[in-house]
């Protein structure tokens, strides 16, 4: 019996056990500054601990985020704003921009890739296709986050069992595209009106979190 196949076998049959990314640490320099920073910006503000004289832990949670960031004193040893490539998913950048605008951040002009490694180019993608979409802003110690519009992801990036909405924004956001597109369905049959809307706008929805083929 070949009990290296057997492993082999065995090991690819089991589910890998669930590891999911909860916080991320960015180095600030002023605690108190960076604490009415990111509270300034809605985000929630989930802990706020100190230690002594040389230890202080802040934890925020951006707005329908499952993961957060921690900030302090005593908390990393890398340089204050040596943070990038900070990623902030929304599913409409133009919305998310004015919102981040009108909390104080500066955020910088709209700008799509053609494609991975392309150079940035002004302006949403043509075709507002997801990842392709960015802005950016930065905390008072420069620390730097990227908005990037996903409305459709790639298949095989999420459960295609479980379809679900990290908030009422997003959700709002997924019901009218869905409606959009099913104006669309409706033209090209006849003009008439579906019956069976629900059950279409359900399939879109779920095909699109799921980065399946999208209904017609």
């Amino acid at each position: 019996m070949n009990h290296a196949v057997i492993a082999r076998d065995v090991a690819s049959s089991t589910r890998a056990t669930d590891m999911k990314l909860e916080v991320v640490v960015i180095p600030i320099s002023n605690v108190e500054r960076s604490k009415r920073f990111y509270g300034d910006l809605g985000w929630r503000l989930d802990a706020d601990f100190a230690v002594g004289d040389d230890f202080h832990a802040v934890q925020f949670t951006p707005p329908g985020s499952p993961s957060s960031i921690h900030f302090g004193k005593g908390i990393t040893s890398a340089t204050p704003g040596s943070a990038r490539g900070l990623y902030l998913v929304v599913s409409d950048i133009v919305e998310a921009r004015e919102e981040l605008i009108a909390h104080g951040a500066e955020v910088s002009e709209i700008f799509h890739r053609a494609g991975p490694g392309k150079p940035a180019i002004t302006g949403l993608d043509p075709e507002r296709r997801s990842y392709f979409t960015y802005a950016t802003f930065s905390d008072p110690d420069g620390n730097e986050w990227l908005l990037q519009e996903v409305t459709t992801r790639f298949p095989g990036r999420i459960d295609t069992n479980t379809t679900s909405y990290a908030s009422e924004a997003d959700l709002a956001s997924a019901m009218r595209r869905a409606a959009e597109a099913h104006g669309e369905h409706e033209k090209r049959n006849g003009g008439q009106r579906d019956e069976n809307w629900p059950d279409w706008y359900a399939k879109y929805m779920v095909a699109e979190q799921a980065g399946k083929p999208l209904p017609l």
